[in-house]
């Protein structure tokens, strides 16, 4: 497992993908730069200073600077690579548990006033969930045409893939607790499925009777854990998600007001703005006053 600080944006160095229809073997190599190997289909042989994978579809390897690798065995295989160059991304110095893990993954600060906290990203894993492994393919296919444009922002590409890096350890690691189990899995696994639900659909009038039966459990026991481990009700972390897209829209487009809160889920003009207040202390016009200052 290796410690990844998420306020270190990685360098992208190269990405590509390739299928090798007849036996191919990986050759010698020690490099300055982080690699991470992705397995679409067949079969990759690997060994970095020593240790020998056999990585099949769903598979992915984090090579780290300054270790050896090779390939140990001739194979056809199809498999995404990324260089990348992340200052922020070192072995972990501790074994921890999964459930702790996880955790991390809840605590919030949108601001970054606050302690952030540290993600954690595997050596090697498996995704094997069949929606999973789909979703990892077009996440992959996206940061191709990303990199691939004639205009290529070399910034934008950067955040996509360090937010695929904490997406894809986040998938890792609740299928590890969804496999072992252990005190507090359960909750945990509850708790990011919530997320996932809020950013799926914040765009929308939630309703309690919805979330019990997609979550498929009570509504006050979602609430009650969900606070425990976000600090947040889950209404107030919806309007809190619904606030920073505002915000963004805000930066970033000349629409109305009216219009965004309509895109964000709060299509009361009187209501977003009261919600808008709230969380930012400021109106919407006062926010808009103030970034088109600085």
């Amino acid at each position: 497992m290796l410690e990844m600080n998420v306020e270190r944006v990685p360098k992208i160095e190269l990405m590509g993908f390739v299928s090798y229809g007849t036996p191919w073997i990986h050759f010698f190599r020690n490099t300055d730069e982080h690699v991470l190997y992705v397995i679409k289909s067949g079969e990759l042989h690997m060994r970095e200073e020593g240790r020998e994978y056999v990585l099949r579809r769903g598979d992915m390897l984090l090579l780290e600077p300054g270790l050896d690798h090779e390939g140990t065995n001739k194979a056809v295989c199809d498999y995404y690579f990324f260089h990348f160059r992340h200052p922020g991304l070192t072995p972990s110095p501790r074994v921890i548990d999964p459930a702790e893990l996880a955790r991390s993954y809840v605590l919030d600060d949108d601001d970054g006033h606050g302690q952030v906290p540290t993600h954690y990203f595997p050596k090697h894993c498996t995704i094997s969930d069949k929606n999973s492994f789909q979703q990892l393919m077009r996440a992959m296919n996206e940061l191709l045409l990303l990199y691939r444009r004639k205009h290529y922002n070399r910034g934008v590409t950067a955040l996509r893939f360090s937010e695929f890096l904490i997406e894809l350890s986040r998938e890792y690691l609740l299928g590890v607790l969804q496999n072992e189990g252990g005190k507090g899995s359960k909750a945990i696994t509850k708790v990011h499925a919530l997320l996932d639900y809020i950013q799926q659909h914040y765009t929308e009038k939630l309703t309690s009777t919805e979330i019990q039966a997609e979550l498929e459990a009570n509504y006050d026991y979602l609430n009650r854990v969900f606070k425990e481990y976000t600090g947040e009700t889950i209404m107030r972390y919806a309007n809190k998600i619904r606030i920073q897209h505002a915000r963004e829209l805000i930066r970033a487009t000349p629409m109305s007001f009216g219009e965004i809160g309509y895109l964000v889920g709060l299509e009361d003009p009187y209501h977003f703005s009261k919600v808008f207040k709230q969380y930012v202390g400021l109106s919407p016009m006062q926010y808009y006053k103030k970034v088109r200052e600085m």
